[in-house]
């Protein structure tokens, strides 16, 4: 399948998904967002994910523009935009069942902001920053801001980036808790690739029911969180790669995980 406004790469175990209109600093139009939900649903025996943007910006948010004739900006065009292109795009990207990395290699913007915390991992070159861009142009955070950033960096901050409109810097973002790493903008690439090498050879079936694990509980009550590890530690103790680790640890060796 080919994609207008990303490119889907398989590195090794890693499928690479780039955000591709740079001449845009990769705005993201609802086409974008079904172009990515669908690459999700691409891949194939890949065993992580790495997610970044093309040229100077990781993604400067959702493209205003009118686009194939008409405007998402305001009333029903933004909520048939966000409830059949982005809100599928951040759900799918949650969903997968595999380990997501992101790296923010610029301004990640509006909806670009959302889509750069919602993986697992998240590396900014240090030059980038994130930008909850809404209040400046009269909107209201979307793409799941709301839900995120106060689960990241409490309310008082959340409520700064949403309500003041400011730029939050790729150290600033580390310092919060906001991010994973803020890293040199030359080793970015690297780093975020060996990252995501790393986790695509770890046990696969352990690390999707971990994150899935993970994204349930932030909904649930101790209880619920307590049955939903029990379930998932019995299908990952199923997994050959559970066989293996122990295997491993009894023979003190390296574990040698094929994602099964």
């Amino acid at each position: 399948m080919s994609f207008e406004t990303i490119r889907l790469e398989r590195i090794g175990p890693v499928a690479k998904i780039v955000l591709n209109r740079p001449e845009r600093l990769n705005a993201c139009p609802p086409h974008m967002a079904v172009e990515i939900s669908d690459a999700l649903a691409m891949l194939g025996d890949a065993r992580a994910v790495l997610l970044t943007g093309e040229g100077r910006a990781f993604c400067s948010g959702a493209d205003l523009a009118v686009t194939g004739g008409r405007s998402i900006a305001g009333g029903a065009g933004s909520y048939k935009a966000l409830t059949e292109s982005y809100n599928p795009m951040i759900l799918k990207l949650s969903r997968v069942p595999v380990p997501v990395v992101i790296a923010v290699n610029g301004p990640a913007a509006g909806v670009g902001c959302s889509l750069a915390l919602a993986g697992d991992f998240t590396l900014a070159a240090k030059s980038a920053y994130f930008l909850q861009a809404f209040v400046n142009i009269g909107l209201v955070p979307d793409g799941g801001s709301s839900w995120i950033l106060p689960r990241l960096i409490g309310k008082a901050r959340a409520m700064q980036m949403m309500m003041l409109g400011e730029r939050v810097g790729a150290e600033q973002a580390q310092d919060w808790g906001m991010i994973y790493k803020a890293v040199d903008d030359a080793a970015l690439a690297d780093e975020a690739l060996a990252l995501a090498m790393r986790l695509a050879n770890g046990p696969t079936v352990a690390l999707g029911t971990l994150r899935q694990n993970v994204a349930r509980a932030l909904d649930a009550d101790f209880a619920t969180a307590l049955l939903t590890e029990a379930e998932g530690q019995s299908k990952a103790g199923d997994s050959a790669d559970a066989a293996e680790g122990i295997a491993a640890f009894l023979q003190k060796r390296k574990p040698d995980f094929q994602g099964k």
